[in-house]
């Protein structure tokens, strides 16, 4: 027995090496690109010494649904939205970059599947099995069916609270990567310094150091903290650069013609620290051009900024039809195929919605036009988006899990805390506001606004959704009547924010509206008006034949003769206002006792104005962008040059409400503003300290501003800058120490040689509650440490 122990130990033991051996063989047969434990830039240097130039190429384009929708030959989703095996045959035999959008008309569970489908078939049927990387826009939730829908981005930003702000998109990467996509084209990190211009929504406001970091949380949000980046987050991609969101005249992609020093300043610091800070892994150039350069073919911008003094590791994708437009609109190119060389010899990676310009790279190649090594680096950029997103390891989605988180009542509770902290109070004339509910028995709710779910742009159909006129009515339940009456309308078309063709409200017919409606305001004991534009009014204007930019902030469509008619009443009268700019209110701001501004709120935004109105949340917003009185005020942005404003004959330079603008239900005091030290060199750091204390009678939220003023510069600097924030929340009575760092990142700025130095000499220390109403000290930088 124990002789036969021995023998079958002795076969085990062989079989054993066998199979280790054959383990290891079998090891190192297989490529290097598939195996997991290697670096990435290991395993992209392997799969591309592998490719094909047409392979290579295919790798550097995109396609919508389909390349072309009109030609069969080309389509491999059919009309019921299925894969077809045998067109992909002839259409991805090469494989392909990304796909844009496959969530459209498509839910969670339905999305998970189809991506699962392309994924496999890549995976199996293309000779090295890249897979593809599919993205979706995700400025203020997943923009699709059933996606949670926060505020819109000027909402989010009105939160000052990056931690808020990265636990929003933190929620969208999961809902996003659950259903199948790797990337998100958010956050739009423009300065919005011209209010006109219809994109203004899109953006966190006109402040560098605001946007900076509102653009942090949600990038770290989107892609998590550390790289590689895991199932539960995806490629952020920051845009527009650059220079984007002070367009000439106000109209969408108009030039940005400013000076190196502002463009450095400003307009791109937001950019930089999304890159060094927040580690960003896709950048999107923008539509405009600078100094006579479209940004889709801005060498500079792309390759000697971004990439060798930022470092910037990532992929650089196309805005939807941007390298076209160097044909047809910038006219700086007589092809597309020309239009493609500028842009990926420039540093553009891949092209999206579909191929255009880049459909001609291989030819372009074999004719000696553009080098292969240009694509090879091209290539490289995109295939590391792929490897970090673990995608050539764990290619599929989950649709249970697909099904299980979007819109979960996680992410709906999310949704209405970010509204909540969005809410931003502009005036409370008597503490009108809160109302109580005991003693307001029939209250009227009046507006185009007040009926309807609005959400802004970017926006799909979340399957759920509070409108005011629901909150108002969910609040006060049976203890009062609620009244209704649309007041007016902004345009007698449907608010769709696709569609081209905008019909403003007819005044006839708004005539007769705001009778209706002072007819119901009459049997009321209180009046919410809710009023500002739609989704129609403010927007993105992709096409001469889609408008979205004004030339007057004023309220559209007789919205002011509405108010005027519910004011005359004599009833107390709230104002709400939910628009994607800030409008010229004037009348309103003088006459009316309590205004709020929500931005667009998301799903649950009528709850959480509906809190906010009866008292059961406070609000704390504070506006991310200056409200101006006239468009002849623009541009307003707060951190002006000190020549910059002259008092107007007849009138003021005064904002209507200045940037940092926000009361609360209860009162702050601001005391004990201090510095760690009085004194430092020019690399050296002080802490501020300000008390803080909630002198009023409820518990509210305060954010804390920090602004500097350089008294004396070898160059002008502005009048005032944030260089801190933070936002606290304390009970009646309480009070707390709030303290904020400043060191050269908060100090420095660029002297006449374009060199970034903190000059020595005494800075403004200012902190308060807004930009306006501040205490202040003073510190000194000495020549030396």
């Amino acid at each position: 027995m124990l002789r036969r122990q021995t023998v079958t130990s002795a076969i085990f033991r062989t079989c054993l090496a066998v199979l280790c051996f054959l383990s290891v063989v079998r090891a190192q047969e297989k490529p290097a690109y598939l195996n997991p434990n290697l670096p990435v830039e290991e395993r992209v240097s392997d799969l591309l010494s592998r490719m094909t130039l047409e392979e290579k190429v295919a790798q550097l384009q995109g396609t919508w649904q389909n390349p072309d929708q009109t030609d069969p030959a080309k389509m491999f989703v059919g009309k019921n939205r299925e894969f077809l095996p045998d067109m992909a045959e002839l259409v991805l035999k090469y494989g392909l970059g990304q796909m844009t959008r496959p969530s459209e008309n498509r839910g969670p569970r339905e999305m998970a599947e189809f991506t699962n489908t392309v994924q496999k078939w890549v995976k199996e049927h293309t000779r090295l099995g890249i897979p593809i990387m599919f993205h979706e826009e995700c400025l203020h939730g997943h923009a699709a069916l059933k996606g949670t829908s926060y505020p819109q981005a000027i909402g989010l930003a009105s939160t000052w609270d990056p931690q808020l702000v990265h636990e929003v998109f933190g929620a969208v990467a999961q809902e996003v990567r659950a259903r199948g996509a790797q990337q998100c084209l958010m956050p739009v990190l423009d300065l919005a310094r011209d209010p006109r211009w219809g994109r203004t929504e899109e953006t966190y406001g006109e402040d560098p150091y605001l946007v900076s970091r509102i653009g942090y949380g949600a990038i770290t949000g989107l892609q998590g903290d550390f790289l590689p980046i895991d199932k539960s987050h995806v490629i952020s991609t920051a845009k527009h650069f650059a220079v984007h969101g002070q367009p000439e005249a106000g109209t969408n992609a108009a030039p940005g013609n400013y000076s190196e020093r502002v463009i450095r300043e400003y307009f791109l610091r937001p950019f930089e620290y999304a890159v060094t800070r927040a580690h960003v892994q896709a950048v999107m150039p923008s539509y405009n051009e600078i100094d006579g350069i479209p940004s889709h073919s801005n060498k500079h911008l792309l390759t000697d900024i971004l990439r060798q003094e930022w470092g910037f590791e990532g992929v650089v994708v196309s805005d939807y039809f941007a390298i076209a437009e160097m044909v047809k609109r910038h006219r700086i190119a007589a092809n597309v195929d020309d239009a493609g060389k500028m842009a990926i010899d420039s540093g553009v990676d891949i092209e999206l919605p579909a191929a255009d310009g880049y459909r001609s790279l291989t030819q372009e190649v074999r004719d000696g036009k553009v080098s292969e090594a240009v694509v090879d680096r091209a290539v490289r950029h995109v295939l590391r988006s792929k490897f970090i997103t673990g995608l050539f390891d764990e290619p599929y989605a989950d649709p249970v899990l697909a099904e299980k988180v979007t819109n979960s009542p996680e992410h709906q509770e999310l949704a209405l805390r970010a509204a909540h902290e969005t809410i931003t109070l502009l005036k409370n004339q008597s503490n009108l506001l809160p109302l109580d509910k005991s003693k307001y028995k029939h209250i009227a709710v009046i507006g185009p606004n007040a009926g309807e779910l609005h959400l802004g742009g970017y926006s799909n159909k979340p399957g759920r959704g509070v409108s005011v006129l629901q909150g108002i009515k969910d609040k006060v339940g049976s203890s009062a009547e609620v009244l209704y009456s649309e007041g007016c309308k902004i345009t007698e078309s449907d608010p769709d924010w696709d569609a081209d063709k905008v019909v403003l409200g007819d005044p006839a017919l708004n005539a007769k509206r705001i009778q209706a409606a002072v007819a119901i305001a009459k049997k009321a004991d209180v009046v919410l008006l809710v009023l500002g534009e739609n989704e129609q009014t403010s927007r993105e204007a992709w096409a001469e034949n889609h408008p979205g930019d004004r030339d007057s902030l004023d309220l559209l469509s007789q919205q002011d003769d509405l108010a005027k008619a519910i004011v005359a009443l004599g009833k107390p009268v709230v104002v709400l206002l939910l628009h994607g700019r800030p409008n010229s209110i004037n009348y309103i701001a003088e006459n009316v006792p309590a205004v709020l501004d929500g931005w667009y709120l998301g799903q649950e935004g009528g709850t959480a104005v509906a809190d906010v109105i009866f008292g059961d949340y406070n609000p704390g917003g504070k506006l991310p962008i200056t409200v101006p009185r006239t468009v002849g005020q623009l541009p307003d942005y707060y951190y002006q040059k000190p020549t910059a404003k002259r008092e107007y004959l007849g009138t003021t330079t005064e904002p209507l409400f200045p940037f940092g603008w926000g009361l609360s239900y209860t009162t702050f005091k601001y005391s004990n503003l201090r510095l760690s030290q009085d004194t430092i060199g020019p690399q050296g750091s002080v802490k501020v300290s300000v008390d803080v204390a909630n002198s009023g009678q409820r518990r509210g939220d305060e954010v804390v501003q920090l602004y500097i003023r350089d008294d004396v510069s070898s160059v002008t600097r502005p009048v005032k800058e944030l260089r801190g924030f933070q936002r606290i929340s304390l009970d009646p009575g309480q009070s707390k120490t709030v303290e904020l760092s400043l060191g050269p990142e908060e100090l420095s700025f660029l002297n006449r040689e374009m060199k970034r130095v903190v000059e020595p000499g005494t800075f403004q220390i200012m902190v308060g509650g807004n930009s306006v109403d501040l205490i202040k000290t003073t510190l000194t930088v000495a020549d030396k440490p």
